[in-house]
């Protein structure tokens, strides 16, 4: 299924999402292929390949309704990680990086319905967006889960009414994507991607 999108799985900062995620199998092999991607261009550059691996693996969204799956696909997705970077820079692999990177995961793999689009405590299913912004520093915006399923509208077409009177977050059009996107809900100051932990 993922050759299908090849060259998504190639791009390292693509996103994808399994809204019933077990304990990871697709998952788990998209980030094994982004994490391809980065040994191949930055593994002669340990800080490199782990800024890099860190936006690959916060680039991977699940959503499961059992707990123990949720468990076990974060520990798995971190091991992926963590291996593959002892592998690709053959040194010592920075702590901090590991640990940005299983609070990513914590935040991107979630236990929930996502047919409710409802977590386990019964609020709105919210994900954390990474983006770099410049050298080490990461930015962090959180969405609704169900604000992302309806974006992405073209302009000059019509939003859907689907919630609309329950509508919390405004929609804004991107010009660079020429698309409504939904408005963050909540916004962090850049940060070490190796500090991640410490602002949210």
């Amino acid at each position: 299924m993922l050759d299908i999108v090849k060259a998504e799985t190639e791009r390292i900062e693509s996103r994808f999402l399994e809204p019933s995620c077990g304990n990871g199998n697709f998952i788990a092999e998209a980030l094994r292929r982004k994490l391809a991607v980065v040994a191949a261009r930055y593994r002669k550059s340990p800080g490199e390949y782990q800024r890099y691996a860190f936006l690959a693996a916060s680039s991977i969204y699940g959503v499961d309704i059992q707990a123990d799956n949720v468990e076990e696909c974060q520990a798995r997705l971190y091991q992926i990680v963590a291996d593959a970077a002892r592998v690709a820079i053959k040194g010592a692999v920075d702590e901090k990086f590991l640990d940005a990177v299983r609070y990513a995961l914590e935040k991107n793999i979630l236990c929930g319905d996502a047919l409710t689009l409802k977590d386990v405590s019964g609020e709105p299913i919210c994900f954390a967006e990474w983006s770099l912004v410049t050298g080490d520093l990461v930015k962090r915006r959180d969405f609704l889960l169900s604000e992302l399923l309806e974006g992405n509208v073209e302009k000059d077409q019509t939003l859907s009414l689907f919630g609309e009177r329950d509508r919390a977050v405004r929609w804004k059009f991107d010009e660079e994507t020429q698309a409504y996107l939904p408005s963050a809900i909540r916004e962090y100051p850049p940060v070490d991607f190796r500090e991640v932990a410490s602002v949210g």
